[in-house]
This record gives C-alpha cells, structure tokens and sequence, in this order.
C-alpha cells in the first residue's frame, strides 16, 4: 500500500471513528482530498485507493491536473478565492465550488456555467471568525445572499463553507463549527434546501463531525505537508 493509500484509509477510519462518537452514521460525511500543490500522479494514486473527490484553489494549477487527469472519474471541487476573470474558467470545468460569498460572483458563474453541463453545486463560504484577512460573508449578511444565490439558473445552491480560525483546542473549534452549523439551521428554517456543511480540515475534521459536518476538506493528512510556489491563480 503505497504512503497515500494507507493516510487515505487513517483519515477515513478516523472519520468513522468521530462519527459513530458523535452517534452519526459514517457514511454520511464525504471526504474531499485537498489536492493543491499536489502533482497529477498523487491524485492518480488517491484515486487508485478508492477517492475520486479533489479540490483546488487555484484555478491554472486546477486546469492542468483536469486536463491531465481526464481519463480519471474525478469529481472537482474548487474551494479557493474566486476571482472575477477566473470565474468563467470555474464554471466551465469544476461540478462544485465551496467559496461564493457575493452576489456578482455567483451572477458570473450563473451566466457563466455551460448549458450543457448540470447545474454548479455552490456552497457558500462565511467567514464564521470574522477574521479581517479572511474570505467569506459575515454571518448577519449571510441570509440575504443565500437568496439571492438560490435564485440564480445553472446553480444548486447546496449549503455552507467555513475556515474557522485554527487553534487546538477541541472546545473552541466546536464552538465556531457550532455556529456554522445553527446558521445552516436557520437559513434551512428559513426555506432553502441546503444539505451540505463543508467544514472540518485535517486538524479539526473531528471536531466538525461532531458539530454536523457533512463534507470534510481534508489534505495534508492525505498527500503531507505542502510545498508553496509563487502562483497565478
């Protein structure tokens, strides 16, 4: 079993683990293997261990692995800052992307996404810590958005995306995963058809599964630590 392969099966056991604590059923939470940085060969190598969701954050570096991986039956995620001239590029070539947190950006990936292809699985991101230096609509804001996004054609509005700020301490994770999780509540109070929390990385992804996570973003853990060259996105 080659080094991903068997940190492929660790994070997924550990999943199972978090979720039957937390008296979820496992199968309920999807892994999503955070690719970036990552070579086109360890994508082929996750796969081959059973993974076929990936995510990217930057849009060329994302290109070049679908072109590359085309034969593959990969699902692709794009979770990075969306800028307005890659918001074509997103539309055309990902199924989902976790990080819309305005309403020009969700109307250019709307006109945007190709009749042909099902609609784009969005997930809107809330910047839950309020950290200035971070993506994502404030909480207070995050109503109104959410309206306006799920009236948008060629888009399934699906849930929510958070980075919370990173800390170890369990209790302070849960607590900001908390929130995420009562403003999905609410906004499904609300009337939307949301079904995804996107939330939990490989430091917290237990702590998020104990606080409802459906879809956790998972990449060190799987592929080790990362190189960081300067990059286009």
């Amino acid at each position: 079993m080659t080094t991903i392969a068997s940190n492929l099966q660790a994070v997924r056991d550990a999943m199972a683990v978090a979720a039957t604590e937390a008296g979820r059923a496992p199968d309920d939470i999807s892994l999503l293997a955070v690719s970036k940085t990552f070579a086109p060969e360890a994508i082929r190598e996750a796969c081959r261990a059973g993974q076929t969701r990936f995510a990217e954050s930057y849009v060329q570096e994302a290109l070049h692995k679908i072109a590359a991986l085309h034969d593959l039956p990969l699902e692709w995620h794009y979770i990075g800052p969306i800028q307005s001239n890659k918001t074509r590029a997103i539309a055309e070539h990902f199924a989902w992307v976790h990080s819309v947190d305005r309403v020009k950006t969700a109307e250019r990936l709307s006109v945007q996404r190709p009749a042909h292809l099902p609609p784009l699985q969005v997930c809107m991101q809330v910047n839950i810590s309020g950290e200035a230096s971070k993506s994502g609509v404030p909480p207070g804001e995050a109503a109104q958005l959410a309206m306006a996004i799920a009236q948008l054609p060629h888009l399934s509005l699906r849930g929510l995306m958070a980075v919370p700020e990173p800390g170890d301490d369990v209790n302070a994770q849960r607590a900001a995963f908390s929130q995420l999780r009562e403003l999905f509540e609410q906004l499904i109070r609300q009337g939307l058809q949301l079904d995804t929390l996107s939330m939990g990385m490989s430091h917290d992804f237990a702590a998020a599964i104990a606080e409802g996570a459906t879809m956790v973003r998972v990449g060190t853990a799987i592929f080790g630590d990362r190189t960081y060259h300067k990059e286009t996105t």
